[in-house]
């Protein structure tokens, strides 16, 4: 399995992407459609852009490659020139495909990923800029993106308020989300890792807090996903991509906090999440989409296959004598070789319906699209000491 995908890591993922750097305006392309073609006047994302400078920020920290660091810096620049607002502070939802502020809204989810890429990028490249960045935007966070409940989430340019369309689905506008909180403790995590800052850390604590008390049910064993200002659940979806997702996320912060405390309390959560995931979404072969009022989705999305091989190893990390949960990430791993992995491209398939047919509707490449969730399942896989 490690052999296998650091060869589709360094064959297929690797050079796709490098293939879609912008020479002329700076930064990444900003979608590809399922036909191969690169739309190079397409806005370009600031989340896309962040998780491309991330992936080969820690593609050159694994693998040593220095052309890999050379594409990791284009992105930095591009995020730190371009997505950067210098007058509101804060980052542009999007650019332009030359670069120029399009949306100018600012989001909590947009800024987690922006720390996210900087820390890593700090820690690829030992420049003490990117971390100055990352710490500046972290400080903006916390003192612009929070009331006395934690996070919020879409605001203006100057921060005032506005409507969160960009992390609102199935017919409704929430206020806050899990899927929100769940990465900016994964952003400020890398922050912290890199940086030892104690303030870093003391906000991480504030959010786990949110993610026991507010996010975690555990009468259903699962997290609620859309709340209002007053963390009330709008609806019932039970997401089981992010959900497995947070099952090795969270115990990853546990890890780099070193909280004792913390372990013992979200421990269990993040089994009982795992758990269920495998008895309520695992076909055999991969993990479907979600649940919404009790009627499942059976899409299969690239992410949550991903999400699912990392998630199910660490469990069975936890637990080696649950060797159902190593057989279910391999299965899931050969279901991605087979059905995901395009041939044409080396590039994953973004939906398939049941039957495992692609939905070419669906772009390779997008605002949402990346080498982020693919990516770091080889990272995670290739660094895993239990196979």
């Amino acid at each position: 399995m490690k052999e296998e995908i650091l060869r589709h890591l360094t064959e297929d993922i690797i050079p796709f992407w490098e293939n879609l750097l912008d020479k002329e305006y700076g930064g990444f392309y900003g979608r590809t459609d399922y036909d191969l073609c690169v739309d190079k006047k397409a806005l370009k994302g600031g989340i896309l852009n962040s998780r491309i400078t991330w992936f080969f920020s820690n593609a050159y920290t694994l693998l040593k490659d220095e052309s890999l660091l050379a594409y990791a810096k284009a992105g930095y620049e591009f995020l730190r020139d371009r997505f950067i607002d210098k007058e509101e502070g804060g980052v542009f939802w999007n650019v332009s495909f030359d670069g120029k502020p399009f949306d100018t809204m600012k989001h909590t989810y947009n800024h987690s990923f922006a720390v996210y890429a900087l820390s890593s990028y700090y820690e690829a490249s030992g420049d003490e800029e990117a971390l100055k960045l990352a710490k500046r935007l972290f400080s903006l966070t916390e003192a612009k993106c929070k009331d006395e409940n934690g996070y919020l989430e879409a605001f203006n340019r100057d921060f005032t308020p506005t409507v969160n369309v960009a992390l609102s689905e199935n017919g409704v506008i929430a206020e806050r989300t899990m899927n929100t909180l769940l990465h900016v403790i994964e952003a400020y995590t890398e922050l912290y890792r890199v940086s030892k800052d104690e303030d870093v850390k003391e906000a991480i604590s504030g959010a786990l807090d949110i993610l026991t008390d507010k996010i975690y049910n555990k009468k259903l064993h699962r997290q609620e996903v859309f709340f209002d200002k007053d963390y009330n659940s709008l609806i019932d979806v039970h997401s089981y991509g992010h959900d497995i997702e947070t099952s090795w996320l969270i115990d990853r912060t546990l890890e780099v906090i070193g909280d004792e405390r913390y372990r013992k309390l979200i421990f269990p959560i993040t089994d009982d999440l795992a758990k269920n995931v495998y008895k309520t979404a695992f076909t055999g072969e991969c993990v479907l989409c979600e649940s919404v009022n009790k009627e499942v989705n059976t899409t299969k999305v690239w992410w949550i296959q991903a999400e699912s091989v990392l998630g199910f190893l660490h469990e069975y990390e936890k637990h080696p004598n649950s060797k159902k949960y190593l057989k279910a990430a391999e299965d899931i791993w050969n279901f991605i070789k087979e059905h995901v992995i395009d041939r044409r491209s080396g590039e994953w398939i973004n939906e398939m319906n049941k039957d495992n047919v692609p939905d070419e509707r669906k772009a390779l490449e997008d605002p949402w699209k990346c080498p982020y969730h693919n990516g770091r399942m080889c990272f995670e896989v290739l660094r895993s000491k239990v196979i």
